[in-house]
């Protein structure tokens, strides 16, 4: 009975469970007030994620590309950023961060996006637009190395680098949010909201849910401002919830500014809200109120009702973004459940090393596998040739066709999710996470059960 941390053994990557690094920088770049970045690749390398993006949410983004073609692949297209910055500059004079986000072609022909930025600030912005505040802010986010996790990674670090500047102190706890949804903010926010805790929270997504007004606008965008950015160096302390999502930038702001950060643990669940609660209380000195108390006693009520009768002993094959997966697999654990597979998908060789998979190969006591460089082939070649027998599945909608074929019920959590309606208004971190994740797995199970004909209460009880 062990826990087995283990390399994919085949070669190559059959339907991947993540996409490139210029895919998360962008969803970064989305997150600021004022700000469309341009993609210096291909067209299809903002077309294809403003589509994921718009699946996902069922909302509108602006993002822009500098259209680079062969031409450019070969001799080089710093003109075209040139071209870019102008033109987007021009069309939208509100614009005032404009992050300059690379990719594979780019990349590999060896394009100073550093340079030319410097060029344009020497040049185009004090003579074309001397009179506007804007900001070119270089990411650098090969699409051959990495994930969109890691590229999101890397692009919270740019902005806070370049923006961060020290100055009077706010008061502010810096709260990085990673990769998350609508919902999840808003859970988050109410938590600090309860406790009294003024919080400066990147990204600032909540507004991704959008409305659609009288004047016909429907777009969405964060609401995280150049001040923000700004006056994360003047907090009295930083939160990131997730090591591989927003950890760098918290690492910086400590060493740059020597801000008191904590790290972690992506709150999912009652054990991990409560960690998050108290690191509140530790960087802001303010008491966890009654009123949480309640709520977490409400989600503690809620998940004794499902536990030992319809989720104890059930196996899970969990993949996605690995804080997400780590979160998800530690609240299973807590619930009784078994998760005997879980998927990360990219070539981030740290992993193994994360103090949280530690944990787990230390404390769990029968059978599971973890798997790096992971991809949802493995996941269903695991299914076939029955190495794993699961009662259900936890991932984002691209597995949806090995839970199809392989008839085993499956609960969407993660990005993108847009097979499901609305489930970005839904957050899976906080008590409130912890009683919809809960209530999500045990009717989907209920389902499948009834989808299958099996007229017995075979869910633990009699």
């Amino acid at each position: 009975m062990t826990c087995d941390v283990q390399l994919k053994e085949r070669a190559g990557v059959i339907n991947p469970i993540f996409t490139c690094q210029p895919a998360g920088a962008q969803f970064a770049s989305i997150g600021i007030k004022d700000c469309i970045g341009i993609v210096h690749g291909g067209q299809g390398c903002v077309m294809f994620v403003r589509l994921w993006f718009s699946q996902h949410f069922k909302d509108n983004f602006l993002l822009a590309s500098s259209s680079v073609h062969e031409d450019g692949a070969v001799f080089g297209a710093l003109d075209r950023v040139e071209t870019a910055v102008d033109v987007l500059l021009m069309r939208y004079p509100g614009v005032k961060v404009v992050p300059i986000i690379t990719t594979c072609s780019t990349e590999v022909i060896g394009d100073d996006v550093d340079g030319v930025i410097n060029k344009l600030n020497r040049g185009l912005l004090q003579e074309k637009y001397a009179d506007r505040e804007v900001h070119l802010v270089a990411i650098h986010s090969p699409s051959f190395v990495g994930s969109h996790v890691t590229g999101y990674d890397v692009a919270v670090e740019s902005f806070v680098t370049y923006f961060a500047k020290k100055g009077v102190p706010n008061g502010k706890l810096n709260l990085i949010t990673g990769w998350v949804n609508p919902g999840d903010v808003t859970a988050l926010k109410h938590l600090l909201a309860e406790m009294q805790v003024d919080s400066t929270v990147l990204f600032e997504i909540e507004s991704f849910d959008s409305p659609i007004m009288p004047d016909k606008s429907g777009e969405s965008h964060g609401s995280t401002t150049i001040e923000d950015l700004t006056g994360t160096a003047n907090a009295i302390g930083t939160i990131a919830l997730n090591r591989y999502e927003g950890g760098k930038a918290a690492k910086y702001l400590e060493a740059e500014f020597d801000i008191p950060t904590i790290i972690g643990p992506t709150p999912i669940g009652i054990r991990n809200t409560d960690t998050f609660l108290q690191n509140v209380k530790k960087l802001t000195g303010k008491p966890i109120p009654e009123s949480l108390v309640r709520e977490r006693g409400i989600a503690i009520d809620a998940l004794t009702d499902l536990t030992h009768m319809f989720l104890a002993d059930k196996k899970v094959a969990i993949y996605g973004h690995p804080d997400l997966v780590i979160g998800l697999a530690e609240f299973c654990l807590d619930l009784e459940m078994e998760p005997v597979l879980l998927l990360l998908g990219d070539d981030n060789s740290s992993y193994k090393n994360d103090p949280r998979i530690k944990a787990l190969e230390s404390n769990v006591d029968y059978d599971m596998k973890i798997v790096l460089n992971a991809d949802l082939m493995e996941l269903e070649s695991r299914i076939k040739n029955k190495e794993v027998e699961l009662d259900l599945i936890l991932g984002h909608s691209k597995g949806r066709f090995v839970s199809i074929d392989n008839n085993v019920p499956m609960v969407r959590v993660g990005f993108p999710t847009y097979d499901r309606a609305g489930l970005y208004r839904h957050p899976v971190v906080g008590y409130a996470g912890a009683i919809w994740l809960a209530e999500e797995m045990a009717n989907t199970l209920f389902t499948d059960m009834e989808y299958k004909k099996n007229k017995e209460w075979i869910l633990n009880m009699w």
